[in-house]
This record gives C-alpha cells, sequence and structure tokens, in this order.
C-alpha cells in the first residue's frame, strides 16, 4: 500500500500572516509531495517493507537494506516530520498551553517561557537545515533537542512530541533569512490540543504517535 500525502487541515490561506499562502502551497504540494513520492519509488525496490508505517521504518534505520537507506531515512523522514507539522498548527491557535503537556513543561523547564526560549534557540543554532524539537523519552522525560536535515527523533528511540521546521523553504519567502523572526512568530499558530493529543499518546504506552495518511 503506497503512502500518501495528507490533505492540509486547513486552507493554505488559514495560516495568514505568519505563514504566507505561497509557502504553503510550495511547502505542503511540492516539498511534502516530493518526499512522499520519493518513499515510494524507493520501497518498490523492497516490496516486502511498503507495508511498514514511515515511523516503523525510521525506528530501526539500521534495519532497512542499505541502497534504499539513505532515500528512506531523508524522505520517510520528511513525510513523518512534515505530517506532524501540518497537524500541530492551526488558525488562531497559540497561546499558552493548558493541560497535561502545560504540566510537563513547567516541571521540566520552569515555565513556558523558559521552555520557548530553549526551544527557539535550538531551531536558532541548528545549522542549515534541520528541525527544532520536543521529544522525550519512554519514560515521560521532556528533553528539547534539535536534529539535521529530515532526521526524526524516532531515529534516536525518542518519542517527538512536536517540532518546528527550520527549512528555509518552511519560511523564506516571508521572512528571508530572519529565521528567529519565523521562529518567534510561529508560536501563534501552535496547535496544543494536537500536542495535547501526541502526549497523551506517549502517556499511554505508545512508541510514537501513529499517522493517519496511509
Amino acid at each position: 500500500m503506497a503512502h500518501e500525502l495528507p490533505p492540509l487541515p486547513y486552507d493554505y490561506s488559514a495560516l495568514e500572516p505568519v505563514i504566507d499562502t505561497q509557502t504553503m502551497k510550495l511547502h505542503h504540494d511540492m516539498h511534502h509531495g516530493t518526499y512522499v513520492k520519493n518513499l515510494n519509488a524507493a520501497l518498490e525496490k523492497h516490496p516486502n517493507l511498503q507495508s511498514k508505517s514511515p515511523e516503523e521504518l525510521l525506528r530501526d534505520l539500521n534495519a532497512i537494506p542499505e541502497d534504499i537507506r539513505a532515500t528512506v531515512r531523508n524522505n520517510g523522514g520528511g513525510h513523518v516530520n512534515h505530517s506532524m507539522y501540518w497537524k500541530i498548527m492551526k488558525p488562531k491557535g497559540g497561546g499558552d498551553p493548558s493541560g497535561a503537556i502545560a504540566e510537563a513543561i513547567k516541571k521540566t523547564f520552569g515555565s513556558f517561557k523558559d521552555f520557548q526560549t530553549k526551544f527557539n534557540d535550538a531551531g536558532a543554532k541548528q545549522f542549515g537545515s534541520g528541525w527544532a524539537w520536543l521529544a522525550a523519552k519512554a519514560n515521560g522525560e521532556l528533553q528539547v533537542l534539535s536534529t539535521p536535515n529530515q532526521d526524526n527523533p524516532i531515529s534516536q528511540g525518542l518519542f517527538p512530541i512536536m517540532g518546528n521546521d527550520v527549512w528555509e523553504h518552511a519560511y523564506y519567502l516571508k521572512y528571508n533569512n530572519r529565521r528567529p523572526e519565523y521562529l518567534a512568530a510561529w508560536w501563534n499558530v501552535v496547535n496544543w490540543e494536537e500536542i495535547n493529543k501526541r502526549f497523551e499518546s506517549l502517556k499511554s504506552g505508545h512508541r510514537e504517535p501513529a499517522m493517519a495518511s496511509r
């Protein structure tokens, strides 16, 4: 069964003015679409892997045949990362978190503001393309980290709770080289309800959030 590009859960223009319409069209249709296309093409060479979820593929990259491992890492990662990214944003989002994730953030980082600073710093200091993440160990311990390219914390045995895309194609049309400005504005479209669902999935004992894109 081929992997599919999930539809945006809102209109291309819904996240204006934080993320512009043209960026959303290019980012979702072209960039994410290409990751899905390339992943499917790679898996055609090894049909036994086609039944696995993209998260399962990323969880143990060493088990992926060497001839497609880099392609799966990059494009499977791109598919998983972006499928999350669209869902954890929404129109008129933002504000302070609530519920279980708010309590966990306060317990780990001291305050939401301190967490924001640490998260934005991870994104700003990621050299080149990559992602900033809030991830958790199996015991629920939270940590902020960054990964290069389309790498996902799943490959490190972590559970990705939320992540922000700091590839230039995510922000360059509007923010040019002002990545910190994009990072600061992005909090205004964060979907805390979805992030809480992901956190609750971890607390329920799941190894990673389930994708609904197949």
